[in-house]
């Protein structure tokens, strides 16, 4: 009992006295992964980088293809569909289902010429 009280008065004088640089490894335990080099900082979080918006009246079956769950019927569908007042006008056409249009429609516009 007085041993173990010694060791964590041991442990505590020895935390006060400052922070500790390095340690020696345990049997047994994985490598420590080495410290950071002095001055050096995490990099700022870049906001991720947003695709150009379609636009389904004027973008090409390639372009309209490569969203997400349209695919080249779908694409073909919404070039026949045209023009569109609104990107909201491929669901009231029924020219795409609510699941595709949810997935979408971030990535659509539909511009007026």
């Amino acid at each position: 009992m007085m041993r173990s009280r010694l060791a964590a008065l041991a442990i505590l004088a020895a935390l006060a006295a400052g922070p500790v640089f390095a340690q020696a490894p345990q049997p047994g335990a994985a490598p420590a992964a080495p410290p950071a080099p002095s001055g050096a900082t995490a990099a700022p979080a870049q906001p991720a980088a947003r695709a150009p918006l379609v636009d389904i009246n004027h973008a090409s079956k390639e372009e309209l293809d490569a969203l997400p769950g349209v695919g080249p019927a779908r694409a073909e569908a919404i070039i026949k569909g045209r023009p569109y007042k609104g990107k909201d006008e491929l669901l009231r056409k029924k020219v795409i289902p609510s699941g595709v249009y949810e997935g979408i429609k971030e990535r659509i516009v539909a511009r007026q010429s």
